[in-house]
């Protein structure tokens, strides 16, 4: 079995081509993943592959057990898969790396590799599919004139639950004088009052976001479209890992004079820059443990990015893999990262479990795509739309640490969430 392949060439919207091909019917359950200017467009699974606390199983017969991490056993499913140049896209929830996962069955990653597949420049598109009538299919839809989406978001009140999510901040800074843990990510969902089209979210807060990553799925039950501050792991084909903490916020207001008041604030805080500080030495360590002895160090640091509404502190660690290692190894290391848990990590999900009613599920966990070649890049998920099971909702969170004041960490949430709620689209229909 093999791909075949062709290339259309451009110009192209790549955003207006990702609408077409999601709204097409041609792809099924779909992920759209975006990196370094290129949208990748995966439909119609050859492989499925699953993970909840206990298995790991595919749709092509692999079903292994796993402890502490499901990420070899992963290696291993995706290592049988019938094409030799495949790549997968998938998710993983935040829950995959708790302490106590859920136990009842429920997936907490999904994983596919896919039978068709597109990757949009603005100068072409290049398709590769397993069945040539799948690849006819899509050379023709790409060959149908643009359409003109136009969408009218509806604003999402961000503004509630005040009393309550600063009541956590507090209770978290009491739990940390007490010396329980250093740091914890406390998040606070918020409810969309109505069905989103997804698409046309994507569509109108893509244009207004400055992502590290971004995504669009519709995946095992998970819809979601979101624009990713931060990469979990970027691994290459040579054993080059790096991951990238953001940690420290202050808001974006297009004022420049506003703007660079805040940054400059923000590169002095002393809160913002101990938290910072705090999450690059977690990285250090948990990357070391899987890096060639001598070869992790800090990249960049604290520099500050610019994440759509916000600008971040901002720090790059990389390594050379160990002997054996693969992306997957450092994935399972610094998964989730100290950024949207806490320190240490273990005490950090046991707060969040106490205190957030809900599970968090997609929020914080992982979007990625990965290729037979060894090279694997995995977003963070952090400012998106969630929607499931007859619900909608926004989730964002704040570092809490010993210096935390909790009416700053609640605003903190507002200015995060102003990346999104502006854009939402309604459903028809």
């Amino acid at each position: 079995m093999q791909y075949q392949h062709a290339t259309v060439q451009g110009p192209f919207d790549p955003l207006a081509v990702v609408a077409r091909l999601t709204g097409s019917g041609l792809l099924g359950e779909y992920l759209v993943y975006e990196r370094d200017g290129r949208w990748h467009v995966a439909g119609d699974a050859l492989v499925e592959l699953r993970v909840d606390a206990h298995r790991v199983w595919s749709t092509d017969g692999f079903d292994r057990p796993w402890s502490a991490t499901p990420w070899p056993q992963v290696a291993q499913a995706l290592e049988r898969t019938p094409v030799a140049d495949w790549r997968a896209y998938g998710w993983a929830c935040f829950e995959l790396a708790a302490p106590e996962p859920p136990a009842d069955g429920q997936v907490l990653a999904h994983l596919v590799v896919p039978r068709l597949e597109f990757e949009i420049t603005a100068e072409q598109v290049a398709v590769r599919a397993v069945d040539p009538g799948e690849l006819e299919a899509a050379l023709k839809l790409l060959a149908e004139p643009a359409v003109q989406h136009t969408c009218d978001p509806v604003p999402v009140d961000i503004r509630s639950g005040a009393s309550a999510y600063q009541g956590a901040v507090a209770h978290t800074v009491d739990e940390i004088g007490r010396g329980r843990l250093e740091k914890a990510i406390v998040s606070r969902p918020v409810p969309v009052p109505f069905r989103v089209d997804l698409t046309a979210t994507y569509l109108a807060g893509r244009r207004h976001n400055t992502p590290a990553r971004s995504f669009l799925l519709d995946l095992g039950g998970w819809q979601a479209a979101g624009f990713s501050p931060e990469t979990v792991v970027e691994a290459d084909a040579t054993g080059y890992a790096a991951t990238q903490p953001l940690a420290g916020t202050r808001a974006l207001t297009g004022r420049p004079e506003t703007d660079e008041a805040l940054r400059a604030e923000l590169l002095t805080d002393p809160k913002e820059v101990y938290e910072h500080a705090a999450s690059v030495r977690l990285a250090v360590a948990e990357l070391d443990t899987v890096g060639r002895e001598g070869t992790t160090h800090v990249r960049e640091f604290m520099t500050v990015q610019r994440r759509g509404s916000v600008q971040h502190l901002a720090s790059r660690v990389a390594t050379s893999l160990a002997e054996g290692r693969t992306g997957w190894d450092a994935l399972g290391a610094v998964f989730p990262p100290v950024t949207a848990s806490g320190i240490p990590k273990a005490a950090a999900y046991r707060l969040i479990a106490e205190l957030e009613e809900q599970p968090r599920g997609l929020y914080s966990g992982t979007v990625l795509m990965a290729g037979a070649d060894g090279s694997l890049d995995a977003a963070l998920v952090l400012r998106a739309v969630y929607q499931r099971d007859g619900r909608a909702w926004l989730r964002a969170g704040a570092g809490v640490v010993a210096g935390s004041r909790p009416a700053r960490e609640y605003e903190e949430t507002c200015e995060k969430l102003a990346a999104v709620a502006p854009y939402v689209v309604p459903a028809t229909g």
